[in-house]
């Protein structure tokens, strides 16, 4: 077995904050504006009003148990209730949701094979379908000594080391540079006639943190290492950042707030002094090549729902796209047999193994899938919870609400008032939380901040209650404690509380 630290994380993050700062050269031809231009003055005042956090904890505020507006799903609560199209979907465009829901559970053969529209899996992979890793549309987890690991996988990275990657990264043309054998990321699956990577082997230290009340809470810091790798070491430079797959509601949604909206949020210098530092990740479209404000995956590294079904299809299932068009996956170079492997292009189908209806199915599903109504909103526990919340500072990253922008595409996620809890931002977590892999704009100690409507749904739909990048903690209240970084001062308010406040702050979060 092969341990892999955080090498050189004190390094990395000095480089990681030099390209942070030349990155906002590459950002000057996006417009990094906080002003909308989608509103006339008088929905520009509306809008202002119906955002601001609430200072009122006597009753829910309006709409607020309809967390994604008109598209708010109110089917009862089972194991699919993540799995449900937008309430305010045309019925012409419901054929669509269910081919790409369809393609979202298709399972992926290896070529050649006589399903020919189904093969070119791999050949190196982690998952043969999007819904192997997102269980009923939910959270993934670690495997906690199972044989399978395929909702979690581990990410290779190394900082950028010559002028030109440099450049690049500052330019926002690369993210980071992927492992020279491995590439980007450990494929733990292989097609037959080939072997896989290696595998990830986790090792966990309990630690016991006392709260201000006496009461002890143990804390799981996790360990990570590769086995059994393929051909020989890492690079001495590679990283690892271990990642579960994040629940698939309200995407489409997320990607309608208006950049500006988001932007007011950012305060990368701290100019109010609050100890928030959020700052915006610049990215690029893949299929145009534009800058655009990066929303989505754990580093915000992805600009819109189809740049991260594309990375999904490309990474973790070795199935090719438009926007991500080599057949081989994530195969290097110095991976000789694999880029000899035969692969599933049908050229009477496309020049990909998923062609650009395939990927626009698969895109269009997931920007649909709606967001359960909350749960007990109005109750008098939760109500006091969420005034913990807010006092606690929680808000200063966990944004309760935004409104869409009017000219959204979708007329579905136009004009709504949605409340996904997050900035969207990054943010400097702290050393326990750390990877040390930097991923554009995010050094080794930020993550984009997640939204945290559905969470309270977790163990219903995904069947389990682990949470944070990795799926350290095992409830809310570890995911808390693991909070450092700027959000320290909201983790040790939380910490300090009696045990009732405590727990009437994990009640309103299971509501949501």
């Amino acid at each position: 077995m092969l341990p892999i630290p955080a090498r050189g994380l004190s390094s990395c993050l000095i480089l990681c904050a030099a390209f942070a700062v030349v990155s906002v050269a590459a950002a000057s031809d996006l417009d990094l504006s906080t002003r909308r231009t989608d509103l006339s003055a008088a929905d520009q005042k509306r809008v202002t009003d119906v955002t601001r956090p609430t200072t009122d904890f006597s009753k829910a505020e309006q709409y607020e148990a309809m967390q994604a507006g008109a598209a708010t799903s109110i089917d009862p609560v089972t194991e699919d209730s993540f799995s449900h199209i937008s309430a305010n979907i045309p019925f012409e465009e419901e054929q669509n949701f269910r081919l790409g829901n369809a393609l979202f559970k298709k399972l992926w053969v290896s070529a050649p094979s006589s399903t020919q529209a189904s093969d070119g899996l791999g050949p190196l992979f982690n998952a043969r379908s999007c819904m192997s890793c997102h269980v009923n549309d939910g959270r993934g987890k670690p495997p906690e000594g199972g044989a399978s690991a395929t909702s979690m996988f581990l990410r290779l990275a190394r900082p950028a080391q010559t002028p030109e990657e440099k450049d690049a990264v500052a330019q926002a043309r690369a993210v980071n540079f992927p492992d020279p054998v491995y590439g980007h990321q450990l494929q733990d699956l292989a097609v037959p006639g080939l072997s896989a990577e290696g595998k990830m082997a986790i090792r966990y230290t309990e630690e016991a943190v006392t709260l201000g009340d006496g009461e002890v809470v143990s804390l799981r810091r996790p360990s990570y290492a590769v086995e059994d790798l393929a051909q020989g070491p890492l690079d001495p430079a590679t990283t690892i950042s271990p990642r579960v797959a994040p629940a698939m509601i309200g995407l489409g949604l997320i990607e309608a707030i208006p950049e500006a909206d988001i932007l007011a949020h950012a305060d990368p210098d701290d100019a109010n002094g609050d100890g928030i530092h959020g700052k915006a990740a610049i990215v690029r479209d893949h299929r145009t090549g534009n800058l655009a404000l990066g929303r989505f995956g754990w580093k915000a590294q992805n600009a819109t729902v189809r740049d991260q079904s594309a990375d999904a299809f490309s990474n973790d299932i070795g199935i090719s796209t438009p926007d991500r068009p080599d057949p081989h996956g994530d195969c290097t170079d110095a991976e000789a047999k694999c880029r000899d492997m035969p692969t599933g292009v049908q050229k009477r189908l496309g020049n990909e193994e998923a062609p650009g209806p395939i990927l626009d199915l698969v895109t269009f599903y997931s920007a649909n899938l709606a967001v359960p109504a909350r749960r007990k909103a109005s109750f008098p526990e939760t109500l006091r919870g969420k005034k913990i919340f807010y006092q606690s500072g929680c808000i200063s990253c966990h944004v309760p609400k935004f409104v869409t922008r009017r000219d959204s595409a979708d007329k579905a996620q136009s004009f709504q008032l949605i409340w996904p809890y997050s900035d969207f931002l990054l943010h400097d977590m702290g050393e326990g939380l750390a990877d040390g892999q930097q991923v554009g704009s995010a050094n080794g100690r930020e993550w984009r901040t997640p939204p945290l409507w559905g969470i309270g749904l977790t163990q219903t739909v995904s069947g389990h209650s682990f949470f944070l990048h990795d799926g350290r903690a095992r409830n809310l209240t570890e995911a808390i404690l693991w909070h450092g970084g700027e959000a320290q001062k909201a983790r040790d308010a939380f910490a300090s509380l009696p045990g009732d406040d405590r727990q009437a702050l994990i009640t309103f979060l299971e509501s949501l």
